[in-house]
């Protein structure tokens, strides 16, 4: 059984900003490698200590074997985090779905390339029970370290019992939990249920829920279990959101890090901060019209600031909803402190090159 690098698993467990990978494809909505590696190097030149690659932002669609591009992204990604050549660690995270048999190719794949962990998402098997999503995990975590996933139901995701996560935290290898089911109630499950394991100082939680990214990074949880007081806290957020803007997402977790560290009252400004994050993943994520456009509208933002040459999907019939690119216009307009466009201005060409 592979197990994650230590100096990598204390990266994890510091807390990090990992982006979901977007696909970068030309007007013939084939493969812009060039566009594609300039975002890899984007994000780690804005400081994210980690990629997340074909996952739910890269598009499940890559998979399909008339595209067939799950290697050469996951490929790309890699090589361009070992040619940075950068004197820090960077985790790479491998997107893994679908039946067990699939699952266990990808991850065989995702070991191959170099990944050190696997995303393993439930999306696409609203039928199986929990038991059998549970044995899944076993078998895929006897090849690689897996990062747990809560995918929301409005993007293919099923919601899951208490009892889910405590056993799923006893799996021996589950390293992390992206905790992304967009419900205060159902991620208090997740946390309430890995206090409930002997493992828990063992398992990493990290934010998915790009709806309250800032307060789930804020927050303590603690609960009574068989006689101790046990506490876990959200450490980093491997986020769709943060595949834009990431250079200021990696500032902002270093604030909340250092609130963190230092103790007391969380000043107000934060808690604020949160109502305009939320805001702008409104308009990125197209939660008017219940996330349809959400790929569509990471593109965008990538568009304008020219990472990206259009916002073309594999599915033609992704794209912005009615509206959503003026409300892009209007948090852009509302929260100009919130946007990296300087910064990306500034390096744009030598990333493109």
């Amino acid at each position: 059984m592979p197990t994650l690098k230590e100096d990598l698993k204390q990266l994890l467990h510091q807390g990090t900003v990992i982006p979901a990978h977007p696909l970068a494809l030309n007007a013939q909505r084939k493969l812009d490698e060039r566009r594609q590696r300039a975002l890899t190097r984007y994000y780690l030149a804005s400081g994210a200590g980690g990629i997340a690659v074909g996952v739910h932002t890269t598009q499940f669609e890559i998979r399909q074997p008339k595209f067939d591009l799950l290697e050469p992204v996951l490929t790309l990604a890699a090589e361009e985090v070992d040619r940075a050549n950068l004197d820090r660690l960077v985790i790479k995270v491998a997107g893994i779905v679908g039946p067990t048999e699939q699952a266990l190719q990808e991850a065989e794949l995702a070991v191959s390339l170099g990944y050190d962990l696997g995303l393993l998402s439930p999306g696409g098997l609203p039928d199986w029970s929990e038991e059998e999503l549970l044995e899944r995990t076993k078998r895929v975590a006897e090849v690689i370290p897996v990062f747990g996933f809560y995918l929301q139901p409005a993007v293919g995701g099923k919601v899951l019992s208490f009892d889910f996560w405590r056993a799923f935290a006893d799996i021996p290898n589950v390293q992390a939990i992206k905790m992304a089911p967009f419900n205060r109630y159902q991620t208090l499950d997740v946390v309430r249920a890995i206090c409930h394991s002997e493992r828990y100082q063992n398992i990493t939680l990290y934010t998915g829920n790009d709806d309250n990214i800032v307060n789930d990074l804020l927050t303590t949880y603690r609960f009574p279990v068989r006689g101790e007081i046990r506490e876990k806290t959200i450490v980093g957020g491997l986020l769709g959101h943060w595949a834009v803007w990431t250079q200021k997402a990696v500032e902002l977790l270093e604030t909340i890090k250092q609130v963190r560290e230092t103790g007391g009252n969380v000043p107000d400004e934060l808690l604020t901060l949160n109502v305009a994050v939320t805001d702008c993943n409104a308009a990125f994520f197209d939660v008017a019209h219940q996330f349809r456009g959400c790929i569509a509208g990471i593109h965008e933002v990538l568009r304008r600031q020219g990472l990206l040459e259009g916002i073309w999907c594999l599915n033609p019939a992704e794209g912005l909803s009615a509206g959503q690119s003026e409300e892009i216009d209007r948090v852009y307009s509302t929260y100009p402190e919130l946007n990296d466009d300087a910064f990306v201005q500034q390096h744009l060409n030598k990333w493109l090159s």
